[in-house]
């Protein structure tokens, strides 16, 4: 009797284990999900890009410093920002109306 009974409760906690995986992961394969976890691996694989290229100027940066040391140069100064030339004054345009077109109009009533 107790044989049956450990071997009935094994397989429903089997039966119970079997389901909630399966159910699981159908969940994971609907069309939304896998949009989701696209859309995640996406910005993931973007924020590497950018910390590798961020890594890749400090890099060159340093680098060109280096350079710069071991060959003598001096460091170039930054131009000065240009101003930009001051903004034209925009054109207005003035509808004219014909003094008597209030008068010849015919309006729909």
């Amino acid at each position: 009797m107790f044989r049956r009974a450990f071997w009935f409760t094994t397989g429903v906690a089997a039966g119970v284990w079997a389901t909630t995986k399966v159910n699981r992961t159908l969940d994971k394969l609907t069309p939304e999900s896998l949009a989701l976890q696209a859309a995640d691996r996406a910005v993931l694989a973007g924020r590497r890009v950018k910390l590798f290229a961020l890594d890749i100027r400090d890099g060159m940066a340093h680098r060109e410093a280096a350079l710069k040391d071991a060959l003598g140069l001096a460091a170039a100064p930054e131009p000065e920002p240009r101003a930009l030339p001051g903004q034209r004054p925009h054109l207005v345009v003035v509808e004219q109306q014909h003094p008597h077109h209030s008068l010849t109009r015919k309006e729909d009533h």
